[in-house]
């Protein structure tokens, strides 16, 4: 079989089976897929698109979107999904960097792309747009595109917390892998009906859920958007079920989640964001069923997974996927860790990545002489083999000359009656190095103060180990997967404490 990804997703489907579920429009085939995706492959050449150019996106979740994605795929070109939260100039680093053919934005950011475009060789055309008008005219059927393993599929640029933004060359090779590996742990087979809730600018949303659908053969209800209410509506006729944490926790306050609302589904998997174990126990008692949870990163695509059969244990994430490799090493010697020692987490495989775009030092700089890639998360292996997430590295805190890991702190904070959530991040202090912030939300439940929460880590930490100073919020920032941004966290810090310094300095003249 050819190995463009795009022939492993549609072809042997029978033609006439469900492929996805589109709100307002209704059931579309392989068969329509297969000839839709064919108008847009042709709509992309005949905007002189050729094999191994980028085709940045920056489009809402539609039919059209998937299309050509699929398109995308089949002609040869390289998908590039921007997040439609970016600003113009957050994209504008993006397009300058990417250097794409086509930059496909929805109607209403054409006039901002074109600016964005001016000057430069990438074009500008609309999804639900000129860019579809340009594929209703042309011919349904298109010769996929032969590539090898190693020919780029597609381009993700990570979040850029802190630097600049890398670019994830992820290989029609590393893309099938994953969708092979995930077919066989999960049990997906093409009697199941996704519930598609998730963006499709992420590795989560279009790789893991639409790939997986589409090399299975089973079918996907393809939401706009997270709805707690279409979901509930869509489980009945549903099997599974891929969301964020958030997903979960707002969905436990829906008055219609119960055992019976949840009877016909198979599985619910959770990713992009770990998973407190007291949504994991929560879930588990109202439904009936254990989320399955994951770890996956966007230079690799999924590595682990709690197992489909067996303890599907909180607060980890399971075991290595077929074909995957993963340690806990030294940051500083790279030497194999033992059990439960919290170090840095390698992997290798046919997931990983081919490198950064344009950057081959970095890429380098990534991977150790054996071939493993630094993911820069800290984690442990317990002595059943499971593997806890501890955190990011960037994330660790350093006072006073001992390492103290976010997780660990947070773990206890959540666990006291009255809180929803926190978040611990280290700040710069000129006599420790770093001192401890936690940031707590509380679930008003009940009356709980920074005293309280002090009181209750005092007997449970060493001294080093406790928050410095506790801050209430109504909510914790997230990303768009759910993630925690701890650097707007410390970002946000550093800004009151200039506005405190500054208001004692007024007071002091």
């Amino acid at each position: 079989m050819a190995s463009n990804l795009f022939s492993h997703l549609i072809s042997n489907a029978e033609a006439d089976r469900t492929a996805l579920i589109v709100p307002g429009r209704g059931v579309v085939s392989y068969r329509e897929l297969d000839r839709m995706s064919a108008r847009y492959a042709h709509a992309l050449r005949a905007l002189g698109v050729e094999r191994g150019d980028r085709v940045a996106v920056q489009a809402e979740k539609s039919l059209s979107a998937v299309l050509l994605y699929l398109g995308t795929l089949r002609m040869g070109a390289v998908y590039l999904p921007l997040n439609t939260a970016y600003t113009p100039a957050e994209t504008s680093y993006f397009i300058g960097d990417a250097e794409p053919a086509i930059f496909v934005c929805d109607p209403a950011k054409e006039a901002a792309a074109r600016d964005l475009c001016r000057g430069s060789q990438t074009k500008v055309a609309t999804l639900c747009g000129s860019l579809d008008a340009l594929a209703e005219k042309q011919e349904d059927r298109f010769e996929t595109t032969a590539l090898s393993d190693d020919d780029l599929a597609a381009i993700l640029y990570t979040s850029g917390t802190t630097g600049r933004s890398k670019g994830a060359m992820l290989s029609h090779g590393n893309l099938l892998s994953n969708a092979v590996a995930l077919r066989e742990c999960w049990r997906y087979t093409q009697d199941d009906v996704l519930i598609h809730a998730l963006p499709i600018f992420h590795t989560h949303g279009l790789f893991v859920a639409l790939n997986l659908t589409f090399f299975s053969k089973a079918s996907a209800i393809l939401l706009p958007k997270f709805d707690p209410d279409a979901i509930m509506e869509a489980l009945p006729s549903a099997t599974v079920l891929m969301g964020v944490p958030t997903f979960y926790t707002r969905l436990l306050s829906h008055p219609g989640l119960s055992a019976e609302a949840c009877s016909h589904m198979r599985v619910f998997i959770s990713g992009s964001a770990p998973l407190r174990a007291e949504t994991h126990e929560e879930w588990r008692e109202r439904t009936g069923h254990a989320i399955l949870e994951r770890y996956g990163m966007t230079e690799t695509n999924m590595n682990t997974s709690n197992p489909y059969e067996g303890e599907r244990r909180a607060g980890t994430v399971g075991f290595p996927l077929p074909g995957v490799s993963a340690r806990i090493v030294d940051p500083q010697t790279n030497r194999p860790l033992a059990t439960d020692e919290i170090g840095m987490i390698q992997v290798k495989g046919p997931n990983v990545f081919k490198g950064y775009w344009r950057m081959p030092e970095k890429t380098a700089s990534e991977f150790t002489a054996d071939g493993y890639f630094i993911t820069g998360d800290l984690g442990k292996v317990d002595r059943d083999g499971y593997i806890h997430i501890i955190g990011r590295q960037k994330d660790l805190v350093i006072t006073g000359g001992y390492n103290v890991y976010p997780k660990e702190i947070e773990t206890e904070i959540d666990a006291i009656p009255g809180v929803a959530e926190s978040a611990v991040f280290g700040v710069e202090d000129a006599d420790m190095g770093e001192r401890v912030i936690a940031a707590v939300v509380r679930d008003g439940s009940r009356d709980i103060d920074a005293a309280g929460i002090e009181k209750h880590l005092s007997v449970r930490l060493a001294r080093y180990k406790q928050p410095r100073e506790i801050i209430f919020l109504s909510e914790l920032p997230r990303n768009t997967m759910g993630k925690v941004q701890k650097e707007l966290l410390r970002r946000n810090h550093a800004d009151a404490q200039d506005q405190r310094n500054a208001r004692e300095v007024e007071n002091a003249r």
